[in-house]
Order: structure tokens, then C-alpha cells, then sequence
């Protein structure tokens, strides 16, 4: 090479140097292109350009940077993000196919799903990554409970993972008067996916296995890999012999996964998902009624519910937890007149002077709180009550119609809905259903009960689904199910189908499920005080979702 070409390279080399230096060191806007706000730190600053600038690469790395706009998102929407990653074997089986069938011929459905699922999706799918755990997992919810956070079983789990109370509060969920973890989409998931992860552990790193473990439980899947071994079979899940519900468990979730890698495939069109965070979390240093928070939060009571569905009642639990998930949008304005709001005015408060005979069981009927509520707020030791004593008592700030549990089951009551004379009931599909035999069990019609679950009255039903019945037989058990039920909890009746177990008697079933014995009677007509239950025998009641705490 010449000496005149080499100097020549040499200039054009330190004319990029210069060019790459001077792009590393400008100051680089947020997102979107919009100004860094104002309470923003150096150091936050800092530490935002760093992770916005782009490396030097050469000719083509200066090339490729952007001239007027910011540069585009990694993703899309949330649903690349999801395909991004996917980290399951991807298996080709019959189970598979015939789950995807379903779903590929149900796009309504598929529709309904991500449209509940957009307030949660982007939290999960960030802590799935954050865990290293398989991108399909964030897809269980819709397996559990379509995404409904007060979706409740007849197994007595509960929230869009499904945990039991047994395994709920294993896992630190809390459950009580006033909150169940188990619908706190923040907590649960947190507690699910530390869940998953065990059992995926605890099942040589086998992730079918994990998530069949999760539906029927680790023992039951342990027991069917025992079996195999002794007959000398493989133990991978498509081998096991487990039951029915959890074979179709795991292949339900590899078919959704498969639609949304490639829903052109199948003539489908997701919903789509902005890949953003929906929610913040906002903590709070102690309890606040629910409506005054929606107010200072500038939005509906029913999207304050739909973010916070662990909250049972009028208010946040006294003994925590002491956070709310707010619309991104909207929690600095909160926190900011949150914080100037004096601590007494954020509940309402009834002051009552005891008269003669009162006792604390009479008074927490007459303001329809626990005896616990009205002791720990009067720093009670003790039950015995004093003439005149004054005592002041936790209210509602609103009339008991204001306190909605979901925004989903407003729209049931008023756009599918009969308009008046019935009670709602939720109805879990099992294997031989059919909408003619569910239409006659609750003395419905069969074009109304699919008019009510958006459906057509000859549509297949999926073992597993939720169908909303609105009944007029239910319309007494409603009164008798919870007859202390707060002004702030509207009862939220599911029909329950129970299998009797060893020891069970018609005392502990109603214990359980928090309902009367003449009731469970009444429901099933076959029994009497006097007969026997045998472990197998099915049991149907007619349950208060909202009392089903702990």
C-alpha cells in the first residue's frame, strides 16, 4: 500500500472514530421520544442513555442508526415477545391436535381470553423471563381460569392460577375477611411461578411433568412414573396414565401455544397486546376504602377491582397487604394526593354507644363486620362489653351497590343477563355435557343458556368450560348462603359438583363450604339425617364465591 493511500485510510478511519464518539456521548430521549420528566435523577438519566445507545459497528452499525426517529421496540406486540421465548419441546401428538381443533373453531373465545388477559399478560410474561422460565407458561391462566380473576372452582381454588387454599397459603397467599391472595394477580403469580419451578425441580427438570403436577398434584404424577418403571414403560408424560382432566391439562396448553406462534395457520387474528406494562404497583402505608382510592386514582371502582381482585370487601386489609396495582398512567397522580391525605380520612368511620344486652356478635350483625373487625379496631382483649362504652367501627364510604367485584361480571348482569327474577350460577362443563342436558338440569332454555354464554346452541363444549346459568331455582339459596354478607361483597353464587371422601359427613361439607345443612339437604333430595354418605358420592352446592376464604 502507498503512503498517500494509507494516509488517506487513515484520515477516513478517524473521521468515523469521530463520528462514533460524538454518537455515544449525545444524549439519547426515552421511548417514544418523549422528554425525560423532571424529577428524573443524573445518575437515572445516565444510566437510560447508556442502555439506549447504540453500539458502533463499523460503516453498517453508523449506517443503521436511526436519523430523525427513536429506534423501534424489540417486539411488536406482546404476542412476539411470547413467541420469542418459547422454550418447550414442541411435540406433534393427537391430544395436541384435537385441542387446537377446538380452539382454532372458537376464535370468538380466543378474542374474549386476551381481552381479559391484557391487564396481566406483560407482568407475567416479565416475570417468567426474569425467572428463565418458558415463555408458554405465562399461558396457563388461560387453561385455569380464562383469565377470569375471580374465577372460582369446584375444587375451591380460586383466582387466574387456580391455587387451593392448602397450597395458596403454602405459598404465602393470605386469606382472610377481608383478602385471598389467591386473586391478587401481583402475589399469585409470584407464587405460581415459584410453584412451577419447584416442581419442575422436583421432576428431573421435566416441564410437562411440572405442569401435569400442577393440575392433579406431585404425588400423582410420582405415583403414575412409579407404575411405569416397574412395567419397564417410559416415564415422560405422553407415557403416564394420569387422569383424564390432566391428560387434556398439558395438551390444552401446547395448543394454545401453537396458535399464537402461528395464528395465520389456522386463519386467526390474535387480539392484539401492547408489549408495555399495564399496571404499577403503588404502595400504600396502611388501609383505605376502595372507592375513595378509585377517586384519587381517577378511574372507575370496576377497574380498581379488576387490578386488585384480592380485596373481598369495601377496603384494603388492615394487616396488609398494603399495595394497590393502579393503571400506569394514573399512579403518580395518586401517590401524589394520596400522600396529602391525612391518614383518618381515608376510611369512614361509625361511632356506636353499647346499649344494655349488646354484644359484640349483635353489633357485627347490625354493621355487618367480623367480631374480629370490631375487637382489633376497639384494641378488644376480651368479649365483655360495658354499657355506654363507645366503640367506632370501619364503614363503607359508599352505598353497598357501588362496591362491584369485577368489571367482566357488570357486563354479564347487564348485557347478557335477564333483566330481573334471576340468580347467576357458573356452571363447569364435565366429560358427557351437553347444552340440552345442562339447559334441563337448571330449568333453562337451551337458546337462552347459549344466548348467555355468547355461544351457539349447537357448539361443542370443552370439558372443563365455565357456562353462566341464570336461574330462578338458585334465587332463595342466595339469601341462605351468606345471610351476613357485607354491604360492600354482592354474593357471587357457583354451582359446585363435590365427591364425598373418606370421613366426610354432611357437618364438615357445610363447614367447609361455609353453607347450611338443611340446605345441602335440600339440594340433594336423596339424602336424610339419617343415611350414611359413602366415600365416591356426588354432592352438588350452590356456594357464595366471595365466602370462601380460608
Amino acid at each position: 500500500m502507498t503512503f498517500p493511500m494509507a494516509l488517506r485510510l487513515l484520515g477516513t478511519l478517524s473521521l468515523l472514530w469521530t463520528v462514533v464518539a460524538c454518537t455515544t456521548t449525545l444524549p439519547t430521549l426515552p421511548p417514544h421520544g418523549q422528554p425525560l420528566a423532571s424529577d428524573t435523577s443524573v445518575s437515572e438519566a445516565v444510566a437510560r442513555i447508556q442502555l439506549e445507545t447504540p453500539e458502533p459497528g463499523g460503516i453498517e452499525g453508523i449506517a443503521a442508526l436511526p436519523q430523525t426517529e427513536a429506534a423501534a421496540p424489540a417486539h411488536a406486540d406482546l404476542w412476539a415477545r411470547l413467541r420469542n421465548g418459547y422454550a418447550l419441546p414442541e411435540v406433534s401428538h393427537k391430544r395436541i391436535d384435537q385441542e387446537t381443533d377446538w380452539y382454532a373453531r372458537h376464535p370468538n373465545y380466543l378474542d374474549r381470553v386476551a381481552e381479559r388477559a391484557r391487564p396481566y399478560l406483560h407482568y407475567i410474561v416479565d416475570e417468567a423471563e426474569r425467572r428463565g422460565i418458558p415463555a408458554e407458561i405465562a399461558l396457563l391462566p388461560v387453561v385455569e381460569s380464562a383469565f377470569k380473576p375471580f374465577a372460582y372452582s369446584h375444587g375451591r381454588a380460586a383466582g387466574i392460577w387456580q391455587f387451593i387454599p392448602g397450597t395458596g397459603r403454602h405459598y404465602g397467599l393470605k386469606q382472610n375477611w377481608w383478602y385471598d391472595g389467591r386473586r391478587d394477580v401481583y402475589a399469585s403469580t409470584a407464587a405460581a411461578l415459584e410453584y412451577l419451578q419447584q416442581l419442575q425441580k422436583n421432576l428431573d427438570g421435566d416441564w410437562l411433568l411440572a405442569l401435569a403436577a400442577y393440575n392433579s398434584g406431585e404425588g400423582t404424577v410420582r405415583k403414575a412414573i412409579r407404575r411405569n418403571k416397574k412395567k419397564g414403560k417410559p416415564t415422560d408424560f405422553w407415557s403416564l396414565h394420569l387422569p383424564p382432566e390432566t391428560r387434556g391439562y398439558v395438551p390444552r396448553l401446547l395448543a394454545i401455544a401453537r396458535i399464537i406462534k402461528d395464528p395465520a395457520a389456522y386463519d386467526l387474528e390474535l387480539t392484539p397486546i401492547a408489549d408495555t406494562p399495564y399496571f404499577s404497583k403503588v404502595d400504600i402505608d396502611g388501609q383505605v376504602d376502595l372507592a375513595l382510592a378509585a377517586e384519587l386514582a381517577d378511574i372507575e371502582l370496576d377497574e380498581l377491582y379488576m387490578l386488585n381482585p384480592g380485596f373481598n370487601r369495601w377496603a384494603t386489609a388492615p394487616k396488609g397487604p398494603h399495595y394497590l396495582l393502579l393503571p400506569v398512567d394514573k399512579a403518580a397522580g395518586f401517590s401524589e394526593r394520596f400522600a396529602v391525605l391525612p391518614k383518618e380520612q381515608r376510611m369512614r368511620w361509625a361511632h356506636h354507644k353499647v346499649a344494655s344486652g349488646e354484644t359484640l356478635s349483635h353489633i357485627a350483625d347490625k354493621y355487618r363486620i367480623s367480631v374480629a373487625l370490631l375487637k382489633s379496631s376497639n384494641k378488644l382483649r376480651s368479649n365483655f362489653l360495658r354499657t355506654g362504652q363507645n366503640l367506632v367501627i370501619p364503614i363503607a364510604s359508599k352505598s353497598a351497590p357501588t362496591y362491584r367485584l369485577s368489571a367482566s361480571q357488570r357486563k354479564q348482569r347487564t348485557l347478557n343477563a335477564p333483566k330481573s327474577g334471576r340468580n347467576k350460577i357458573t356452571h363447569v362443563v364435565v366429560a358427557g355435557d351437553t347444552m340440552w342436558d345442562i339447559a334441563r338440569t337448571y330449568k333453562v332454555g337451551v337458546r337462552e343458556l347459549a344466548k348467555w354464554n355468547a355461544m351457539a346452541p349447537r357448539d361443542t363444549l370443552h370439558r372443563g368450560q365455565k357456562l353462566v346459568v341464570w336461574t330462578k331455582t338458585v334465587q332463595r339459596t342466595a339469601r341462605h348462603v351468606s345471610p351476613a354478607t357485607p354491604p360492600s361483597s354482592k354474593p357471587v353464587i357457583q354451582r359446585v359438583n363435590y365427591t364425598v371422601r373418606r370421613g366426610d359427613s354432611l357437618a364438615r361439607i357445610a363447614a367447609r363450604f361455609r353453607v347450611r345443612i338443611t340446605d345441602l339437604m335440600r339440594w340433594n333430595t336423596l339424602l336424610s339425617k339419617s343415611k350414611y354418605l359413602q366415600p365416591g358420592q356426588r354432592l352438588k352446592l350452590f356456594v357464595d364465591v366471595t365466602q370462601q376464604s380460608s
